[in-house]
């Protein structure tokens, strides 16, 4: 397997939402159901949405291919600028700062050193934006995630509410300096 990393086009957006609904679901808490799921998919993970994402100068999205496949096999998605959430404002130390607001790869290519290519590459790009420091939220049962951030310098710094459909979720909030 070959892996690169690029930064996604507007041309990606139909790539990048197919590869979010199925991605997005694996990191939901057991108790979470695929209809409340699938509201999120469609409110926040749509070919709409997405370029919309791609549009915005304060987001980065790097997309990861395998070259033996047509299709994307990861993406990040970086927002610069001052969290809206008052639990995450509270919460990290390092300013400026910018959000690592998504970060999935296909279940198939886990454990293969794509997550590591595109964190690292992800990382590149958050240094390139000026920010001290970088932030996620992470869902406080999604230990395999957790333990990917943890070794990729992350520190848990408090907590946050995360909405999945109707279901209110419980999130650690993470932070990296840059």
């Amino acid at each position: 397997m070959s892996e690169r990393v690029r930064r996604a086009t507007v041309e990606d957006a139909a790539d990048l939402a197919w590869l979010a609904a199925v991605t997005f679901p694996l990191a939901c808490p057991p108790g979470s159901t695929r209809a409340d799921q699938q509201a999120f998919i469609d409110a926040v993970l749509s070919v709409e949405r997405f370029t919309e994402y791609l549009a915005d100068p304060a987001r980065v999205l790097l997309v990861a291919h395998d070259d033996a496949e047509p299709e994307p096999i990861g993406y990040t998605m970086l927002v610069e600028g001052e969290p809206a959430d008052v639990e995450v404002r509270a919460a990290i130390t390092l300013r400026p700062t910018v959000e690592l607001s998504k970060c999935y790869v296909l279940p198939g290519h886990h454990g293969q050193g794509v997550s590591a290519a595109l964190m690292a590459a992800t990382l590149d790009a958050a240094r390139r934006t000026g920010a001290r420091g970088m932030w996620l939220g992470v869902n406080q049962l999604n230990e395999r995630a957790q333990g990917f951030y943890r070794r990729s310098g992350f520190v848990r710094v408090g907590t946050k509410h995360f909405q999945v459909g109707n279901r209110l979720e419980d999130d650690f909030v993470l932070e990296l300096t840059l």
